[in-house]
Parts: structure tokens; sequence; C-alpha cells
């Protein structure tokens, strides 16, 4: 019956999950609110939701324009559950529009197999990263996958190597120039994001400890299930395939390292699971396994996300 709804790719589909989207969104903001929203806190959240849904339409976008899922709406519904799992991501401004720049630079780096204008691929991508990095830091560690994905595709002219130190060059300067006009505190703000923590104590309740080890569980199972089954994939898409993993691993890296750490820094890693658990429910020819895999995990999403409220 789930399988049913969400194995084809229509208005109705995407107008379902953004109907969830908004619903869990404003059931979050309304537990978290002993007031009512004044005019500019509503605009704020207004313009919140505003990016996550758009989010939603541009990881839509990515699998379907570059042919890394089937014609479904997995991908964003289980973007959608994972992104539920630490509900306190919806007031976090800072890493929902570093998010938004980093699905743009994977926009670009996916579309790179074409070997179509491969330089300003890499430009851009570059540059949304960087952009990220304003709002969160050490999303830059994402500048990796830029070069992964030179490797993979555009290794052997030598300006690709140096395109995304043109482009720190210049968010660098223009950031500089922005802060020394408007406001120098965002450069001690930036400077401040750039230490280093590796320690997983910062847990307020039981319950955020809950959603971290359900996370886990998902992840490791995801990720190992598309690594085993590498060698089946079409062999156009495996260097795609092999970013989401890189990907993965790399927003991984970003919430181990981060200073002030919170489960919405895995916000980064969200993405590339959803793109590996939809390629695995879809690569099983069991319809049963499908439905017992998105019940659990449309359950424990569920109980985690009215648990953290």
């Amino acid at each position: 019956m789930i399988t049913s709804i969400f194995k084809k790719s229509t208005i109705l589909n995407y107008s379902f999950v953004v109907f969830l989207l908004v619903t869990f969104f404003f059931i979050y903001q309304f537990s978290q609110s002993d007031t009512a929203f004044v005019t500019n806190d509503f605009f704020k959240k207004g313009l919140l939701l505003v990016l996550l849904i758009t989010s939603f339409f541009l990881v839509n976008f990515i699998v379907k324009k570059n042919g890394i899922t089937k014609n479904s709406s997995y991908a964003i519904f289980l973007f959608l559950l994972l992104l539920i799992l630490f509900p306190s991501v919806f007031n976090n401004s800072n890493l929902l529009v570093a998010n938004f720049f980093l699905l743009l630079a994977i926009r670009r780096m996916i579309s790179l197999q074409t070997l179509k204008a491969p330089k300003e691929k890499i430009f851009d991508a570059s540059i949304w990263i960087f952009i990220a990095s304003l709002f969160h830091f050490w999303s830059i560690l994402f500048i990796i996958l830029v070069y992964i994905s030179i490797i993979f595709h555009a290794s052997r002219d030598y300006r690709n190597w140096l395109l995304p130190f043109v482009a720190f060059f210049a968010t660098a300067v223009i950031f500089l120039l922005s802060a020394f006009i408007i406001d120098k505190t965002w450069i001690s703000h930036l400077l401040n994001q750039t230490q280093t923590n590796f320690q997983l104590d910062y847990f307020t309740n039981n319950y955020q400890n809950i959603a971290l080890s359900l996370y886990a569980m998902i992840a490791v199972y995801f990720v190992f299930s598309m690594i085993f089954t590498f060698t089946n994939r079409p062999l156009i898409l495996q260097a795609s395939y092999k970013k989401m993993i890189f990907g993965f691993l790399i927003g991984l890296l970003v919430f181990l390292i981060s200073p002030q750490k919170d489960n919405t820094i895995l916000l980064f890693t969200l993405f590339p699971l959803a793109v590996m658990g939809t390629n695995n429910i879809e690569q099983s020819p069991s319809k049963m396994y499908q439905e017992i895999v998105l019940l659990l995990l449309i359950v424990g999403s569920c109980l985690c996300f009215f648990t953290q409220l």
C-alpha cells in the first residue's frame, strides 16, 4: 500500500510530501512556542519553510535530472523521514541555508558526468560550497567532493584543479568586503566556527540519543547495501553513486568535528542517505520487503519526532 503511493512521480505525490513537511514544521514550531507568533517571527518561520520546500524540490530535481533513482517519489519521502528524526533542524536557519547551497553544489558535481562545460560546473560547485561555509564553516570540507568529481571526470586538464582556489579567493574577497562595509562581526563569528570538537556529550535527553541511534542503524544499513550491490548498478551511474557515498562520509566528518555539536548537523548527510535508501528500495524485487522498510522508517521517524517535541 505504501509503495503504491510513492513508486510513482506525480504532482499528487509531491503535494502529499509537501503537505507532510508543512504539517511537521508547524507542529514543531507550535510545540516550541509559549506565545503566539509575532509578525516578524512569523515572517522568519515562513522564509525557513519556503527554503525547506525549495530544498525538497531541488532534491527531486537532482535525482530525476541525473537518473540516479527511478521515476518514483521515494527520494523526497525518505529525505523527509530522515529530516524529522532531528526536528530541531526546523529552527536552525544557518544549517538549512548551508544545506541548500550544498545541494546546489552537489547538483553541479553530479551533472559533471555529462562532460559538458566541466569548468563552469567545477567553479559553480566550489562557489556554492564556499558560500555554504559562511553559514556553517566546516561544510567547507565538501570541497573534497569537488576534487573527487574532478578525478572521476576531468582530471586531465590541470586548470580544473585550480578552479576551486579561484572560487575560494572570489568568495573570500566578496565576503571580506561585505563584512567591512556592513558588519565586521561577521568575520569573528566565522572564525569562531573554525574550532573543532570531537566529543559526543551534547545530549539533553534520552530521546535525542535514541534518534541518533536509529539514524546510525539506518545509515549503516543503507550505506553497506549500496557498497555490496555496487557492481550491479549501471556503469554510467557508478560515479554518481560513489559521490553519494563520499558525500555521506564527508557530511559525517563535518558532524564529528563541528564545535557546537548537535544532531541537526547530520542534515548534511541526509540527501546522500536518501538516495542510497531509495536505491535499496527500488532494487528489491520483493514488494513485501519494500513495504516493511518503509513502514519501519515511518514508525521510527514519527516516534522520534513526537518524543522530541
